[in-house]
């Protein structure tokens, strides 16, 4: 599988969970860390933990296992290492205060249904 099949596939299934403002960021021109950023959040740090169980849950199943889980017992900020896509699962006023949209704010957003990156709004 792509990395971007694999970054669109995250994104359908944290939208599974009702995950709020889902954003899908390809990143790897600008940086080395990874190919794609993925950001939501849920509105509980009951609901992050429930969207982060179900995402390892349905990756594991199309075979893929992370490389890094971090913050899943606090569930105000998981992060989601799955090597090209990272997965970032915030509790709302967490993901507001550090704003990680902002920092990337340069790389292009995709589109959940078409192939191409959309503008950044800019």
């Amino acid at each position: 599988m792509e990395s971007l099949d694999k970054a669109k596939l995250s994104l359908q299934i944290v939208r599974e969970r009702k995950a709020v403002d889902p954003v899908l960021f390809e990143i790897g021109k600008l940086s080395s860390i990874t190919d794609y950023f993925l950001i939501a959040s849920g509105n509980s740090s009951r609901q992050v933990q429930s969207i982060v169980r179900h995402v390892s849950k349905r990756l594991r199943e199309e075979g893929f296992r992370p490389y890094g889980l971090e913050g899943l017992q606090e569930g105000h900020w998981v992060l989601m290492d799955y090597g090209d896509v990272v997965i970032h699962i915030f509790y709302q006023p967490v993901r507001e205060f550090y704003d990680l949209e902002g920092l990337w704010v340069e790389a292009p957003r995709i589109s959940p249904t078409n192939e191409a990156p959309r503008g950044n709004g800019k």
